[in-house]
C-alpha cells in the first residue's frame, strides 16, 4: 500500500511524520517542500493508493492517471480543489473534517481588525522608514463588523469578537436563525453588510456563487473608511478590482492571506501601503498544521483499517 502527501507543511512536521509513519511506514512525503505542477503532481501520485492533499488541484484529468487511488484525505478544510463529482464517479472516497482550523484563522482575522483599525501596519512599516507618524487609527470596540459567511471560522470570529461589544452583522446561505438570536447578531443582506459596517469579513467556500463576489461595484457601496478582509479563498475578491479601489480611496485597506495565483504575481498590488498581505497562513498555526495533520491520517487510517 502506497500513501503518498502532497502538502510541504504536513510532509515537514516531525509530529506527523512520526504518525504516519507509525501506521504506513512506506508513505512518501514530500520532503523538498515542491510546489507541484500538474505533471509533476500526477507523475509524484499516480501509483498512490491514498493521498494527503493540501492545495493541490485533483480534478477528473489526475485523477484518471491514478488507478489505483482509493482515497483522498484532505489536509485543511477546504474542498474546492477537489473535483467531488470526479471522485464519485471514480469511487474515491474523501477524508474531510470541517472546521480543524477554525481557531487559526479566527485568530488572524481578529488580528487584521486591529492592525487596521489602530495603524498599526502602516505605522510600523513608516517607522522601519525612519516616518514618525502619530495616527493610532480608531478603537475596534464598539464597531460594525459585518461577517459573510457564519460556518466554523465565522462563528469563531463571533466568539473572538465578544469583548469588544461590536455590532455583528451575519449573512450566510443557510438558515441560522437561533444561533444569530442567541449570539445578538443581525442578520442582513451582503449588500447592508457592505454599505454599514466598518470592516467587512469573508469566510465563504470559494465556487461559481462566491467568484469575484467582491468586485468595484460592490467596494463602491462601502464606505470610504471601511476595510475589507479575506481570509477564505483567493477569487472572491476581484484582485485588480481591490489594487484600483485601494490606490484611489474608495476604501481605507484590505487585508487578504488568499490569492488567485499562489505565490501571488502582482507585486502592484502587494506593494500598497494600505493592503496587508500574508501568504496564506491563516490556518497554518503550529496547532493547526498539526490538527489538520492528525485528522488526515485519521481518515486514512480509518479508511484502510483492515489492511494495516
Amino acid at each position: 500500500m502506497l500513501i503518498v502527501a502532497t502538502s510541504p507543511s504536513f510532509s515537514t512536521n516531525k509530529i506527523l511524520q512520526k504518525k504516519i509513519y507509525s501506521f504506513f511506514p512506506n508513505a512518501k512525503l514530500n520532503l523538498n517542500k515542491i510546489r507541484f505542477q500538474r505533471d509533476d503532481l500526477i507523475d509524484y501520485i499516480k501509483d498512490a493508493n491514498g493521498i494527503i492533499v493540501g492545495l493541490e488541484v485533483i480534478d477528473d484529468y489526475v485523477l484518471s492517471k491514478c488507478p489505483n487511488l482509493k482515497i483522498i484525505s484532505k489536509y485543511g478544510v477546504g474542498l474546492n480543489n477537489i473535483d467531488l463529482e470526479a471522485c464519485k464517479k471514480r469511487n474515491i472516497a474523501i477524508g474531510w473534517s470541517g472546521g480543524v482550523n477554525k481557531l487559526s484563522v479566527a485568530e488572524m482575522t481578529l488580528g487584521y481588525m486591529l492592525m487596521l483599525c489602530r495603524n498599526l501596519f502602516t505605522t510600523s512599516n513608516e517607522l522601519k522608514n525612519r516616518i514618525w507618524n502619530k495616527s493610532g487609527g480608531f478603537e475596534l470596540s464598539g464597531k460594525k463588523i459585518g461577517i459573510i459567511g457564519v460556518g466554523y471560522i465565522g462563528k469563531e470570529v463571533v466568539r473572538l469578537l465578544k469583548p469588544f461589544n461590536c455590532e455583528i452583522y451575519v449573512n450566510d446561505i443557510i438558515n441560522q436563525d437561533e444561533y444569530y438570536r442567541k449570539n445578538n447578531l443581525i442578520k442582513t443582506s451582503k449588500e447592508d453588510i457592505f454599505k454599514n459596517c466598518d470592516i467587512v469579513t469573508i469566510h465563504t467556500p470559494y465556487d461559481d456563487t462566491t467568484k469575484n463576489m467582491v468586485n468595484l461595484d460592490v467596494l463602491k457601496t462601502m464606505q470610504n473608511s471601511s476595510f475589507i478582509i479575506n481570509s477564505a479563498r483567493g477569487g472572491i475578491i476581484n484582485e485588480d478590482n481591490l489594487k484600483y479601489a485601494l490606490k484611489n480611496g474608495i476604501i481605507a485597506g484590505a487585508a487578504i492571506d488568499a490569492y488567485v495565483d499562489e505565490p501571488p504575481i502582482d507585486y502592484e498590488l502587494l506593494e500598497l501601503p494600505n493592503l496587508i498581505c500574508t501568504p496564506h497562513i491563516g490556518g497554518n498555526s503550529k496547532e493547526a498544521v498539526e490538527a489538520m495533520g492528525l485528522s488526515a491520517i485519521k481518515h486514512l487510517v480509518e479508511f484502510f483499517k483492515n489492511e494495516i
